[in-house]
């Protein structure tokens, strides 16, 4: 594989102040990279510059396309996400609202405010950082699934758009991971489903990976990777598959062990 010198590439990566984000932070600054983070808050990296925003609603979401179209970088990477566990009833509209909105709406807005630069210097990468569960719809999940399966369909459209460039487009999609989206009623699930976890480092340093490859789509994990292929040619032989453990979590839920 060939791998791409990152010494004095720009990178902005959203989310840095996160248990993946710091560690990939200091991959991206080992390898000589000019780096900035962007977070809400300063992030815990001190050796990293950081552009603040809040990509939770339309306002932070346009002022921080701004901040990137100034900053022109050459990559981009968007880890930033958040995660609601449980049932669709009992999520209020305002966190749906952040949950698009910080999952989906603000990276299809920041790649758009990156590419002018690219498409200029017909050169750069945009690394889109989604899930397994935006191939696998679970249950419980239902924005989280929805909106990273909506940032794997425009990862795809825009590598399409992109034909003919030298702008590569990556999008890795993570399974579990021990951060602080695995909150105490994940982990409960987590036992119950018998979910692989993987370290936030070993996440890491298999995205810096596509990032230095510039892979198109990455899948991490297995058995995980093997039921995304079987969820899109049999996808009624995994709802099978997976119903035992939905009416396990139904069942906690409803008795107050989650929720």
């Amino acid at each position: 594989m060939m791998r791409t010198p990152l010494t004095n590439r720009k990178v902005i990566l959203t989310g840095g102040s996160g248990g993946i984000g710091k560690l990939l932070a200091a991959e991206f600054i080992r390898e000589g990279a000019d780096f900035s983070l962007m977070s809400r808050t300063d992030g815990g990296v001190p050796e990293a510059r950081h552009l603040k925003a809040d990509l939770s609603t339309p306002e932070g979401i346009f002022a921080a396309s701004e901040i990137v179209s100034q900053e022109d970088p050459d990559i981009l990477v968007n880890l930033a996400g958040v995660q609601y566990f449980g049932p669709i009833e009992n999520q209020s509209p305002s966190d749906m609202s952040e949950s698009y909105m910080i999952n989906l709406l603000a990276p299809v807005a920041l790649c758009g405010a990156v590419l002018p630069g690219m498409r200029r210097r017909d050169d750069g990468q945009i690394v889109n950082v989604g899930s397994i569960f935006g191939s696998i719809a679970f249950a419980h999940f239902a924005t989280y699934s929805s909106a990273k399966a909506g940032l794997r369909a425009f990862s795809e459209a825009l590598r399409r758009e992109l034909v003919d460039t030298n702008i590569a487009v990556t999008h890795i999609a993570p399974r579990a991971v021990r951060t602080g989206l695995l909150t105490s009623k994940m982990q409960k699930f987590v036992e119950l489903a018998g979910m692989h976890v993987d370290e936030p480092i070993a996440t890491a340093k298999r995205i810096m990976t596509a990032v230095k490859t510039r892979q198109k789509d990455v899948c991490i994990g297995f058995p995980e990777c093997l039921y995304v292929r079987l969820n899109a040619l049999f996808p009624r032989v995994v709802d099978a598959a997976l119903a035992g453990n939905d009416r396990r979590a139904k069942a906690l839920f409803a008795s107050g062990v989650i929720g």
